[in-house]
């Protein structure tokens, strides 16, 4: 039997060492790679991270990985520290693991995404 999502999702936090939205937010000031996934409309709604890279879901692999033609700028290599962020922090788990599958030793994500960030009163372009 194939696993849940529920499975899935425990399976790729057990290889990941998770951050609270403080720590990323002093990542992204010491030149951290913060990448925004959520979509345009929570965006919209919510408000965006200053100095986060949004990244679309569906792209999110090929820009990451620094051996696609197709890579950010910023995809220097795989030792770059990417912390991906999601609305709530569940996506962004199954993105991190994936983007260390690839080779990005460094990725993880942050507990509780943008909905942890906004709490914790970091900045934001909504207030």
């Amino acid at each position: 039997m194939p696993p849940t999502i529920d499975e899935l999702l425990a399976k790729a936090r057990q290889g990941l060492v998770r951050v609270e939205a403080v720590q990323a937010a002093a990542e992204l000031l010491q030149g951290a790679l913060l990448v925004d996934t959520r979509p345009a409309d929570q965006r919209a709604e919510g408000g965006e991270i200053p100095g986060a890279t949004v990244i679309d879901r569906n792209v999110l692999e090929w820009r990451l990985d620094p051996a696609s033609p197709s890579r950010i700028e910023a995809a220097t290599g795989y030792d770059v520290r990417v912390i991906v962020i999601c609305n709530e922090g569940y996506s962004s788990s199954l993105v991190a693991a994936t983007l260390q599958e690839l080779g990005l030793v460094n990725a993880t994500d942050v507990i509780g995404g943008f909905q942890a960030w906004r709490a914790e009163g970091l900045p934001t372009t909504k207030s």
